[in-house]
């Protein structure tokens, strides 16, 4: 083996993914650095610090406040060091109708769409052979948000118009039940495929929503096989998750993912695409790995916290900090926070937010999705990634989202955040004055 490479990681989020890769890394004997807000800057001539020979660009970019930063931070990486994933593709494979454009002009199947500018234009926008329903969805957006199945003539109405909004003829399958494919590419190599089946009464098949999955890798057909690789050569793109579905007259690609998720994938399969990520990393930087270790780690899903994530402020210890029955916290999402009282309950697992204050501060991606044991109803709540602020240290929690509009308070803080507090039943927040918060230190689990 050569001398060590040294990989970054550029994610902004706690996903078991971007630790997953950062281990594997470390396991296939190179040094990982997780680059994040708290340790990265950029020079103009010298590129980031910490130093990388090569960054993996895990960005969250359709779920950022302001993605084009995040694009042009990539950009501005790419300017000194070997980018997998580079902006460019990135800008192009996130925004779908885009991305089928570039898919077509490589010959590529997808199903035929119309992207419109405002409503006017979304009646009747598939022209010919006009399909009595017809699938809408928001050209950029994660985990089958706001996607719609539309009658003819209807147009849902559009966020912030003039808005862009794009409608897509359906693929219905030759089956009764509504299932596609995620098969998993890492450079020119499938590292894994699964078929996904929309749960309870939803026909869109996201593992985020509840989809069931299983392991497809062995039986994916060999032109499905081609399809995906070339989908991701097309839009230049290293490493992506392919959505792919099988009509009538054959297969179409749905969408290519540029930061897919693995855990449902892993679910599936028993293997995890992350040392494959890793290997195309280290190689692209002119390290040499073992590839029956590869073969090896991929049998685990090593997600714990990586020893390269940046060292920030302790959380304090349990009995140095005390918080009462209902006590005064700070959360925030991408697109801002907001100060509200929240309910101490040492009996739940992990702390719960109201859907409509989770939509407000823009909290996700969505992780995960969950079924809560002694819920109020069976269906899965979305997990996503939120910071709390209690007093005087800052989490970063994966909560649960549910509508809690019936409920007292917004927020449940659960074990996740009590963990490092005395809880005191006797003591009560007002509701009526939140304190305004100043930070000191921060949780780094």
């Amino acid at each position: 083996m050569s001398d060590s490479v040294t990989v970054g990681v550029l994610s902004f989020h706690n996903s078991k993914e971007t630790k997953a890769i950062c281990n594997a890394v470390d396991a296939l004997g190179h040094e990982a650095e997780w680059l994040r807000s708290e340790n990265l800057s950029v020079r103009t001539d010298d590129g980031p610090s910490p130093p990388a020979d090569v960054v993996i660009n895990r960005l969250l970019v359709p779920s950022m406040a302001r993605p084009l930063d995040g694009l042009g931070l990539v950009s501005a990486i790419e300017s000194t060091t070997p980018v997998l994933n580079p902006a460019e593709a990135v800008l192009t494979a996130t925004h779908k109708f885009s991305a089928a454009t570039r898919l077509v002009r490589d010959g590529l199947p997808v199903p035929d769409a119309v992207l419109a500018v405002g409503n006017d234009h979304l009646p009747g926008a598939l022209t010919g052979d006009e399909p009595e329903r017809r699938v809408f969805k928001f050209p950029i957006g994660t985990h089958g948000d706001a996607t719609q199945i539309l009658d003819a003539e209807e147009a849902p109405p559009l966020r912030h118009p003039p808005a862009q909004g794009l409608v897509q003829k359906p693929i219905d399958p030759p089956g009764d039940t509504h299932e596609d494919l995620r098969v998993y590419v890492v450079g020119d190599e499938v590292v894994g495929a699964m078929r996904r089946h929309a749960a309870f009464d939803d026909w869109r098949t996201n593992v985020a929503r509840g989809g069931r999955v299983r392991d497809a890798t062995d039986t994916l057909p060999e032109h499905v096989h081609d399809i995906a690789i070339d989908a991701v050569d097309a839009l230049d793109l290293d490493i992506g998750g392919v959505d792919i579905i099988e009509g009538a007259d054959g297969w179409y690609i749905l969408e290519v993912n540029v930061t897919a998720g693995f855990k449902g994938l892993y679910s599936a399969t028993g293997r995890s695409p992350a040392p494959y990520i890793a290997r195309l990393a280290i190689e692209r930087a002119g390290g040499n790995v073992d590839d029956e270790l590869v073969e090896e780690l991929a049998a685990d899903l090593d997600d714990s916290v990586p020893t390269c994530k940046p060292a920030l402020d302790r959380v304090p210890d349990p009995g140095e900090r005390t918080v009462g029955y209902t006590e005064p916290i700070q959360i925030g999402g991408t697109s801002g926070s907001e100060t509200v009282v929240a309910k101490a309950d040492t009996g739940a697992t992990r702390s719960s937010v109201d859907i409509a204050l989770a939509s407000e501060i823009g909290a996700g991606p969505i992780l995960d999705s969950k079924t809560v044991k002694g819920g109020d109803d069976g269906s899965p709540r979305p997990i996503v990634p939120v910071t709390m602020q209690v007093q005087d240290t800052v989490h970063e929690v994966e909560v649960n989202v549910r509508d809690r509009s019936h409920l007292n308070h917004d927020v449940l803080l659960g074990r996740d955040i009590l963990e490092h507090y005395d809880v005191r039943v006797s003591s009560r927040s007002s509701d009526s004055a939140p304190p305004t918060f100043a930070p000191t230190r921060r949780d780094n689990e």
